[in-house]
């Protein structure tokens, strides 16, 4: 099925828009956990995205503890000191998890759009300058851009999966999107739109998929999703086995949690059944 929509939307081309005279305030999230070694390419590489300094703001979100805490403080005073609006946010109670640190910063973010990048990615320094400005449609709730893989050759493990995530992101999200189906927030490398996120009713911890969870309750609410295949974000893949394991059972688990979760309401809403096909199938694969 997602082979034919493929094809049937290959035509179909998301035209940028031009970015507004009066640039928008952008908050980036960075939620950090004992990421000792990426810490500080990852806070440089964000530092280095084009964009006014007195329209955007960095929220370094560490739950750390490990030497990071350390790192983590001097970068940011660092990128202060240069006149960069960066905050360091340090939870010693991290309740919620990543969800918990990403709704906590949002009670201080001054940011109309929140971006969010996982320590082991790059961004590249346009990643606002082609995702902001889709945002004129007032519709739109969030831009997810497609991963990059730093590191595919690295092993037979990092190549295995860079060819699942490159299926998933060229052939599940564009074809998805481009049909008119629920996608989900890949919890890292998107933009939201700050609104959006409040009306779905926030950040939850209650599944291990918090990225997903969020995604439907928004759609379910009527905001529309933007995939953008041709804007790429530069990551590491894990190169230990045990490493991919961890990740793996818990994004396995996640939909799992999802699916039991939101599937009721998808189920009960206004939507063709078409739509509500595909959200069962999208959500119950990891039953397998």
């Amino acid at each position: 099925v997602l082979l034919y929509f493929y094809k049937k939307t290959s035509k179909k081309k998301a035209i940028t828009p031009a970015m507004p005279d009066e640039m928008p305030m952008v908050t980036i999230q960075l939620p950090l956990f004992n990421e000792y070694y990426v810490v500080e390419r990852l806070i440089r590489s964000v530092c280095a995205i084009k964009y006014p300094k007195d329209k955007l703001e960095i929220q370094v979100l560490d739950d750390s503890t490990d030497d990071s805490v350390a790192l983590s403080q001097a970068m940011v005073k660092e990128y202060a000191d240069k006149g960069f609006d960066i905050k360091y946010i340090h939870r010693t109670d991290r309740t919620g998890y990543k969800a918990g640190a990403l709704k906590n910063g949002l009670i201080t973010a001054k940011g109309e759009f929140v971006a969010i990048f996982d320590a082991d990615f790059v961004p590249n320094e346009d990643f606002l300058l082609k995702t902001v400005p889709h945002f004129a449609n007032p519709k739109l709730g969030l831009v997810q851009t497609r991963w990059e893989h730093l590191n595919e050759d690295h092993s037979f493990i990092t190549k295995a999966q860079a060819l699942a995530l490159d299926s998933h992101f060229v052939l599940e999200q564009q074809s998805r999107n481009k049909a008119g189906f629920f996608i989900g927030f890949n919890g890292t490398a998107g933009i939201w739109r700050k609104e959006t996120i409040f009306d779905a009713g926030n950040w939850h911890a209650d599944t291990l998929a918090e990225d997903l969870d969020l995604s439907y309750r928004a759609q379910l609410k009527g905001w529309k999703f933007l995939y953008l295949n041709d804007v790429t974000s530069p990551a590491e893949l894990p190169t230990d086995i045990n490493a991919l394991k961890t990740q793996q059972f818990r994004w396995t688990k996640g939909y799992v949690e999802t699916a039991l979760k939101v599937l009721p309401s998808v189920m009960k809403a206004k939507l063709s059944w078409k739509v509500k096909a595909e959200c069962f199938i999208h959500l119950t694969a990891n039953f397998v």
